[in-house]
């Protein structure tokens, strides 16, 4: 156990025939009672300066290990998002390749269909074109017979007839 500046001060030695200068040994004990008590002050001071540094120490390590660990979460998470975000653009270029196959194919079917109605309308035009040419070649023939002759000779006869009855 150390020693106190109350034991250096209560400490008596034994007085010899010639000893030591009794003011001497006094003052020289006085001072090292002062340098004891400054020495021990000034442990303690820098065993609460330790102390306190200590305490921030683990403040300052709890806030690297939260800040670790956040770090950590975060990470895990931007890999998360982008795991996410990954298979949600794989999801949407299928979707979209499956409607572009879709459009395409409606396209197809429809461009299928109009030629199958262009085809069927040339088919009528051409049907529709005889027809045409036969009902105008027979008009022309009706029209080259002299059978017309006869009806206008008979018409006029007639309506000139009917003018003479009446009057």
């Amino acid at each position: 156990m150390p020693l106190t500046p109350l034991d250096i001060h209560n400490k008596e030695f034994t007085r010899g025939f010639r000893g030591y200068d009794e003011d001497e040994v006094n003052e020289f004990l006085d001072q090292v009672i002062k340098d004891y008590e400054m020495a021990i002050r000034e442990k303690k001071d820098l065993g609460e300066k330790v102390e306190q540094l200590n305490e921030k120490l683990g403040h300052f390590t709890n806030i690297e290990e939260t800040l670790n660990k956040s770090i950590l979460i975060a990470q895990e998470t931007a890999e998360e998002v982008k795991g996410n975000a990954t298979k949600e653009s794989k999801l949407i270029i299928k979707e979209a390749e499956k409607n572009a196959d879709r459009i395409i194919n409606e396209a197809l079917n429809k461009s299928r269909r109009i030629s199958m109605d262009v085809e069927e309308l040339k088919k009528q035009a051409k049907v529709f074109r005889t027809r045409l040419k036969m009902l105008v070649e027979a008009q022309l023939d009706m029209i080259g017979t002299d059978d017309w002759e006869e009806l206008f000779d008979e018409a006029v006869g007639e309506e000139f007839d009917f003018a003479e009855n009446k009057a």
